[in-house]
């Protein structure tokens, strides 16, 4: 096995009444709750003085590394001849980006939490890695966009609000589960902006060894990573100018740049702006995004630094739907907004991370990084309640929030060998703490309609909370503390890879009432969960694997209603067994994978208590395809069959859960014209089975499929390498709910045209 390296990442109250904005998360008002973003820039400034001392040992052949492609640095000459920069083709180490199958859209590796950077066909898992490349070339402007290429994900709103929510094997993850960089809990918490991203890792299966658990619990089925945007070998200097035909128009600046006599410093600034109506009418979204990434490249030493900040307002959304009759409502027209103009909803984010690696001795490396994060959210929420046709009610809350986290990790990763076996050991431990203030105030229901909706005056409060001045109560903290070790053995010259590694994790949960600012939740446990997988590679490019693992979350708390009422549950296990194969041409790649994943399920059973004796299973097989199969034809596709059903949970025994379709198909495809040089033309369609409303299977929505379409041309304007890029997505405007996720219904996107121009100076 090759020596892995370590891992260079590129980089509501309990007393409220029903509503539609979702339960607060963790909060705590001493934390870094103060922190802002000018101590977050101080301490990139400060750590970045660092390589300063460093860098007069460095000698004159050190390998600067590579965060752009499969080829190292190996020098530079400092004779009077001209400068001639040479570079040895390898495959990339585990501290570099994984190299790009044709096309350049999806990852041959990726970041695999607790085992760092690898090649994907030497892991047991299933993980897919998008590009910059496929975040550009699609247009994605959210992490959503760039799931939607994915056929083993769906997507859909938050409870009440705009949060992306992700589905990935039929679980429900939250945006506030994302990782950045590696690292939990520092994410921007309702939705990202692709700007400054370079990767994203979507892991799919049970992951508590190799990310721990998650601050909100939800990465069950799956897990996503994001990598932000490192300076490449290549200086960069790229504007973008994008816009819609709904009229929204914004502008991206993306510059790179390496220093020093071997490049060994590196910074990469990235801009964007985007303002307008979007494609549903009346709805009105603006954002911003900067983020500054700082980078030394030393012998022995790398330093990497990350700041990024977001702000998003989204007025007069269309929101979600939820359903308190014996009905589904009809789908209105696909651009229609249901919602009310004097909705919104603002966030910002200010996010700081830091990370250094160390190679001690040859083939070891130490690390150690931190991150984190302040967010503000305010927002007026109102989604309808529809009973049937002839009544829809809806009300209104307002709810300030704010949060801090941070979140750190340290370990080692080296390898060595024992006779004809060798080891990839690894050891390190984490922490991520969340804190969380929230306030709400809310109005009483007023008569709605989904179909001829009246916009009524702004309705005044009727229900209170304390902590509306501004300075809202806290209203839980969350602390995950966790330590992990693995050995992965090599047989046979690495063509048998067996990995057993074991996570010790504690999850303590703190929960606050907003009115009375009295503890509700007091959450202490830990538990132990192993790995165990393993890797046969008959052939250079096949590789066949097995894994058993495990996802984890705090375990839930009985409702009132219950006997045993306020009572915590033990932390939930979701067991996870997983056979697969992998194909891997360097041109193109496939994955086929078959899993069962079964999760505990809460109820109160027929005695009044609250239990975990049920369980909610997912069997399925995933097939996927990407990459170059012929010259100019790429393929990112596949299908998903997922056998969901509950067990042993009383009435409920063999029914399908909430939100999960039992069929999805991509077929997503680019060709190059040969006869017009530089001209793409690509197409996607999508299919999704029909999903259950309701535990008992009596509501549900229907099956939907939409076709997109889309063009780029590469051409020189004015000596300037330039790309023109448009798409139409939804082409046939179709009016569809998409998703039952979280029991309630999202709309759709209707028929959305963008196009770009991108200039290289």
């Amino acid at each position: 096995m090759s020596a892995p390296r370590l891992s260079v990442p590129r980089p509501a109250a309990a007393d409220a009444p029903k509503s539609p904005f979702p339960p607060a998360a963790s909060v705590s008002r001493h934390a870094t709750r103060h922190a802002s973003r000018h101590a977050i820039l101080a301490a990139i400034a400060v750590t970045f003085a660092l390589p300063a001392a460093a860098f007069a040992q460095t000698s004159g052949n050190a390998d600067a590394g590579n965060t752009g492609n499969d080829a190292a640095t190996a020098g530079k000459s400092n004779a009077t001849l001209p400068t001639v920069k040479v570079q040895a083709a390898k495959d990339a180490l585990p501290g570099d980006l994984a190299p790009t199958y044709g096309g350049g859209q999806v990852a041959r590796g990726g970041n695999f939490g607790a085992l760092g950077q690898q090649k994907n066909i030497d892991m047991p898992f299933s993980m897919t890695t998008y590009t910059a490349k496929a975040i550009q070339d699609k247009q994605a402007r959210t992490i959503a966009d760039v799931l939607s290429n994915d056929p083993a994900v769906r997507t859909a709103y938050g409870y009440g609000n705009f949060q992306e929510v992700y589905v990935i094997r039929g679980f429900q993850l939250d945006s506030d589960d994302v990782s950045l960089n590696g690292l939990y809990g520092i994410t921007p918490r309702q939705m990202v902006e692709t700007p400054a991203i370079e990767r994203v890792d979507v892991f799919k299966g049970a992951s508590a060894f190799l990310n721990g658990a998650s601050p909100n619990g939800s990465s069950i089925g799956g897990s996503v990573n994001l990598q932000l945007k490192r300076a490449d070998d290549k200086p960069l200097t790229e504007v973008t100018l994008d816009g819609s035909a709904s009229g929204e128009f914004g502008t991206h600046v993306d510059v790179g740049r390496r220093f020093g006599d071997q490049d060994q410093f590196g910074i990469r600034v990235n801009q964007a702006n985007r303002d307008g109506e979007t494609s549903i009418d009346g709805e009105h979204r603006r954002n911003n995004q900067t983020a500054v990434a700082l980078d030394y490249r030393g012998e022995k030493l790398r330093l990497e630094a990350d700041f990024l900040y977001q702000r998003q307002h989204v007025s007069d959304g269309r929101p979600v739907a939820y359903v308190s009759g014996d009905s589904i409502p009809a789908v209105p027209s696909a651009s229609y907004n249901y919602g009310q103009t004097w909705s919104a909803s603002q966030t910002e984010d200010t996010v700081g991370i830091l990370r250094a690696e160390y190679d001690f001795l040859p083939g070891w490396t130490a690390y150690v990084a931190g991150g984190a994060r302040h967010s503000t959210e305010s927002g007026q929420y109102s989604s309808p309640y529809y009973t049937d046709p002839t009544l829809t009610t809806a009300s209104r809350m307002y709810v300030p929030r704010k949060e801090d986290a941070t979140s750190a990790e340290v370990g080692v990763r080296g390898h060595f060998n024992t006779g004809p076996v060798s080891h990839f050991v690894t050891a390190g431990a984490s922490i991520v703490s969340v804190h969380t203030e929230s306030a709400w105030n809310m109005s009483g229901s007023f008569n709605t309609d989904l179909y001829d909706t009246p916009q009524v005056a702004f309705p005044p409060s009727k229900y209170y909370s304390q902590g509306l001045d501004g300075n809202p109560p806290l209203t839980s903290t969350s602390l995950m503390r966790s330590v992990a070790a693995s050995d992965t053995l090599g047989f046979f010259h690495d063509r048998v890879l067996f990995t057993v590694g074991v996570r010790h994790q504690e999850i303590v949960s703190n929960a606050y009432s907003s009115s009375t600012l009295l503890q509700t939740e007091a959450y202490n446990d830990s538990i132990t969960t192993p790995l165990f997988g393993i890797v046969f590679k008959p052939t250079e490019h096949i590789a066949i694997y097995a894994n058993r693992s495990e996802s984890l979350a705090a375990g839930s708390q009985a409702p009132a209603t219950a006997m045993n009422a306020n009572a915590l549950l033990a932390p939930e296990r979701t067991k996870q067994y997983e056979v697969g194969a992998k194909y891997d041409s360097g041109k193109f790649g496939a994955q086929l994978a078959l899993y069962q994943l079964e999760k505990p399920q809460t109820y109160t059973n027929s005695s009044g208590y609250f239990v975990a004796d049920g369980n909610e299973r997912h069997r399925g097989v995933e097939a996927s395809v990407f990459g170059e199969v012929y010259k100019g034809v790429r393929l990112m596709a596949g299908a998903t069959y997922i056998n969901a059903v509950q067990l042993d949970t009383g009435t409920n025994d063999g029914n399908r859960p909430i939100g999960v379709p039992s069929f999805m198909f991509n077929l997503g495809a680019e060709y190059d014209l040969p006869w017009v040089q530089g001209l793409t033309f690509s197409a996607r369609y999508t299919h999704t089975g029909p999903q259950y409303l309701n535990a008992t299977n009596t509501l549900s929505i229907k099956a939907w499929d939409t076709v997109d379409l889309g063009a780029r041309y590469k051409t020189s304007v004015f000596g300037r390498p330039t790309t023109f890029r448009a798409d139409v997505y939804n082409l046939t405007n179709k009016a569809y709910w998409s998703s039952t996720t979280g029991g309630y219904l999202t709309m759709g996107a209707p028929r959305t045209v963008l196009f770009s121009m991108t200039t290289d100076f």
